[in-house]
């Protein structure tokens, strides 16, 4: 046995003995072939949108054949349609999920280990983490289920989050840290475990963090869920842009699904076809080959359209140098100029 270095350089690194923390790595693994079940009788009627052409054959052809895939959050909502679609699609599955209730409290096994069962019924390859993934140790040894159990990894998808909805005035830091700790902290360390991981085996690998629109956008009583998938949005790209000569890309999916973190919102009153299964093609296409070098970018999934959602620059206004820097009242008069797009 030995180890890939979590806690070196992410350059050239080799393995080295056993330390506490680190991930065990049995490079003489040999990635296996495996069964799955028909993915079209339970994806066939997702509608692709603008990736059609790109996926049209998803329900037909083996995406993830023989891909070892960790999920968080993988035991409801969007997290679990993308693992059930994963297995379909030929992977190996760590479904991951501490099964807490939607403020973040408690702790529930059954919840990733149902998913499990529901795969390995189907003759799919899957185990259960219920690690932490908000804390260093935890994501750490999320991603070492996936190494112990099939001995590589090559997706990541982010898809833990917990919901704690106050508007600003009203929100309190406890509320503040755990949404950021889970949406934003916890991104980053399995992103980080995982990129190490995915490093040490020499062979790239993919990542997708799910964001949402209120990140960009900013939404009522979600100040602490804006701020994190904000976050996760700049962390992503920086990740996109570091990871690139390790061939590992980067993307994130901003699902607007009805969930039990989002079944309650005000926006999504009255829509019937915001499901989660509408999400799954974007996750498909930016975490199989389908992707190749794509990377830093956001996918928003919205019922039956799937789009791009990016920041844009405006032209802006120009003042010659010779007349000085702006005046704050030359700013107010063209602001219309600075702000068009």
């Amino acid at each position: 046995m030995k180890t890939s270095d979590l806690g070196g350089d992410e350059m050239g690194m080799e393995p080295i003995e056993v330390d506490d923390g680190d991930f065990i790595v049995n490079h003489g693994h040999i990635r296996g072939w495996r069964w799955g079940w028909d993915s079209t009788k339970r994806f066939g009627g997702v509608v692709l949108s603008l990736l059609v052409e790109k996926i049209g054959a998803y329900c037909a052809a083996m995406l993830l054949e023989g891909k070892v895939a960790l999920v968080t959050g993988g035991g409801r909502g969007v997290g679990r349609a993308v693992a059930m679609a994963m297995a379909a699609q030929g992977a190996r599955v760590v479904v991951n999920d501490l099964g807490c209730g939607l403020d973040g409290s408690g702790e529930d096994e059954s919840v990733a280990d149902e998913v499990v069962e529901q795969l390995r019924s189907t003759g799919a390859e899957a185990v259960a983490s219920h690690d932490d993934v908000a804390t260093g140790l935890g994501a750490k040894a999320a991603v070492q289920t996936a190494i112990d159990a099939f001995g590589d990894l090559d997706i990541l998808v982010y898809s833990a989050g917990i919901s704690r909805d106050k508007t600003l005035l009203k929100l309190d830091e406890a509320s503040w840290d755990q949404v950021m700790g889970v949406g934003l902290k916890g991104a980053f360390l399995t992103m980080q475990a995982a990129a190490r991981a995915m490093i040490s085996f020499g062979h790239g690998g993919r990542m997708v963090v799910m964001s949402g629109l209120s990140g960009y956008l900013g939404n009522f009583g979600q100040g602490n869920q804006a701020a994190a998938l904000a976050g996760v949005h700049g962390l992503m790209r920086t990740a996109a842009i570091e990871w690139q000569k390790h061939k590992i890309t980067v993307n994130a999916v901003a699902p607007l699904a009805k969930t039990r973190m989002t079944e309650a919102l005000p926006l999504l009153q009255g829509f019937e076809n915001l499901t989660v299964e509408h999400v799954v093609p974007a996750v498909l296409a930016l975490t199989s080959d389908l992707c190749g070098d794509r990377s830093g970018t956001v996918l928003a999934a919205t019922g039956a359209r799937i789009y791009s959602f990016r920041f844009v620059e405006s032209a802006g206004k120009f003042k010659d140098e010779a007349a000085g820097v702006f005046t704050p009242e030359e700013v107010d008069e063209h602001w219309p100029s600075i702000v068009k797009i």
